[in-house]
């Protein structure tokens, strides 16, 4: 029976490390270069270059060969990073109740009209499964 792997937490990341999985989840894939252009303030292309290597022994990312460069993409895909973002931030700021995190956002003052229809478009959608 193959070994079960563990997905990777994307929470227990350092700010940098973050910026470069978000640079990844955006290209999809990229370069040293690529990733290294697209950081604010970037450090050295060989820090960056061995920041990928920790990634990819912490399982947070992986590359595939081409030419003579490597390319790297994320191990977890975006949505799934989202839901376990939004489940960790539902249980540790809101008790593990979604009621509780939509009336944050209600109570937002940047919520627009058009933001409170797609709201309740996307109640009624829930609705219509249950």
């Amino acid at each position: 029976m193959p070994m079960s792997r563990k997905q990777p937490d994307l929470a227990v990341l350092g700010a940098r490390e973050r910026q470069i999985i978000d640079v990844l989840f955006r290209l999809e894939s990229a370069s040293v270069a690529e990733v290294r252009d697209a950081l604010a303030s970037p450090p050295t292309y060989s820090t960056v270059r061995a920041m990928l290597g920790l990634l990819e022994q912490k399982g947070y990312v992986s590359h595939r060969r081409d030419g003579l460069r490597y390319l790297y993409a994320p191990t977890l895909s975006q949505s799934r990073a989202r839901r376990r973002a939004l489940k960790h931030l539902v249980s540790t700021f809101f008790g593990g109740s979604p009621e509780l995190v939509v009336s944050a956002l209600l109570g937002l003052d940047d919520a627009t009209p058009v933001d409170l229809e797609r709201l309740r478009e996307h109640i009624e959608r829930q609705e219509m499964k249950e």
